[in-house]
This record gives C-alpha cells, structure tokens and sequence, in this order.
C-alpha cells in the first residue's frame, strides 16, 4: 500500500491569519495520524509564511509515523532538519518569493551542491528524497546524487488528467520505472487529490508514498478530516 503524508501547511496558513493558536497544528498532526494517516508533513520556508521553523521542532515528539520535512536546502533549513533528524527530508528547489513548489531539480546542473547536501543529510541517517520534474534524464541525474528516492512532481499531471487527457500519466509512470531500476524510491506529490489519486496510483509501479495537502484540507472542509484521510487511503490500496 502507498503511504499516504498529510502536508499540514494550510493548517498553519489558517492558524497565522488570525494570530493565536487555533487551529493547532501539533494536535492536528496528532489527529490525522490517529485517522490513519501515515506521515505528517511540513514545508517551513524562510519568510514562516505557514509553517514556522519552531513548528517544526515542536512537531518532532508527536510525529510517531513518518515525519518529512520538505524545503530548499539553505544553511538556516539545513541546521534545523539535521537537529530535528526526521524520517525523511525533501529537497525543493523552490524560491524565496515562491508562492508554492513549482518545479523540480536539475539534477545534472546542480549534481554537486545535491551530493553535498545530501552526504550530510545521510550522515545522520535521514532518509533523503529529490523534488524532481517527470524527465528521464534527470531521474538519471537524481541517480547519481546519492539520493534514496525522489519526489515526482505532480502538477502537469494533474492539471491534463482535469481536461480529461489520461495519457499525461505516460511520462510519470516511464520516470517510476527507470527510477525503480536505478534502485530509487518512488513518492509523489503536487495537485494530487480524491479526483486523481487513485487513477495516478494504478499507473505508477511501486509507488511508495504521496504527500498531499491542499487538496486535502480543502475538500475537507465539505466531508470531515477523518473521512477525507480514509478515502484516500482506501483509493491507494
């Protein structure tokens, strides 16, 4: 079964927009993971715009499953996911002024600041995954950085499925294949939602985990997070 990841960030944009607590976010990770879910995710960027570096420090004794913390490897991101030693860190290329993730790594122009980042990460034992765009030859790239898996970036695929062309899956699962015979861990994320997910997850081989967010919260908000967590999980078996 693919494992299901709640990003958490839009509980904290909601939170910050009032000031104050509510809604918490660390007894709302607790909460998705007694639902079932198994990983919480976060993506702190450096402006704390959602997810605040303290977040994520706070979250570390309450995340039992798996505990990813994405972002672009900076010095500042770098100090606090080798203190806090989480499951999983993903690498994302994204900008300062990005308003979300939108794009992936080139990993062949980028090889040696990756395998430098990654060397350390590896060093304390996370388990380190590359944000990377459905092409063949920077899997390839991907490969040669020491990584243990990748994150294939969703957004196209979502976007194509929505007006109805099936075929934008054709390069995910081609990238899931080579990156499987390269001996890379599949995880996925961007865009995926209820619509989506189970028809992305019948055509990735070994697709090992999805990390969803915003399509989650949202359609929560209409059936129940503890409903909208099941649903996918009984659409990734």
């Amino acid at each position: 079964m693919t494992k299901l990841s709640v990003n958490i960030n839009k509980i904290a944009t909601l939170r910050n927009s009032r000031g104050g607590d509510t809604p918490n976010v660390v007894q709302f990770a607790k909460d998705v993971q007694r639902f079932g879910a198994q990983g919480v995710t976060i993506h702190p960027r450096p402006d704390e715009r959602h997810i605040k570096y303290q977040d994520a420090y706070d979250l570390k004794p309450e995340v039992y499953t798996e505990y990813n913390i994405e972002g672009n490897p900076i010095p500042k991101f770098m100090e606090m996911v080798l203190k806090i030693q989480p499951t999983q860190v993903t690498l994302v290329p994204d900008s300062i002024d990005t308003l979300t993730s939108n794009a992936g790594w080139d990993t062949i122009k980028n090889k040696d600041f990756l395998v430098d980042v990654i060397s350390e990460f590896k060093k304390k034992g996370i388990r380190t995954s590359i944000f990377v765009d459905p092409d063949l030859n920077q899997i390839e790239g991907a490969k040669a950085t020491g990584t243990d898996r990748i994150e294939l970036y969703t957004e196209a695929f979502a976007h194509q499925y929505n007006l109805g062309n099936q075929k934008a899956i054709l390069p995910y699962a081609e990238c899931a294949k080579l990156a499987n015979n390269l001996g890379l861990g599949v995880n996925a994320g961007h865009d995926l939602s209820l619509d989506n997910i189970q028809f992305f997850k019948q055509n990735i081989p070994d697709l090992l985990e999805v990390s969803i967010g915003h399509a989650l919260i949202s359609e929560s908000l209409y059936l129940g997070i503890e409903n909208v967590v099941n649903m996918y999980k009984n659409k990734l078996k």
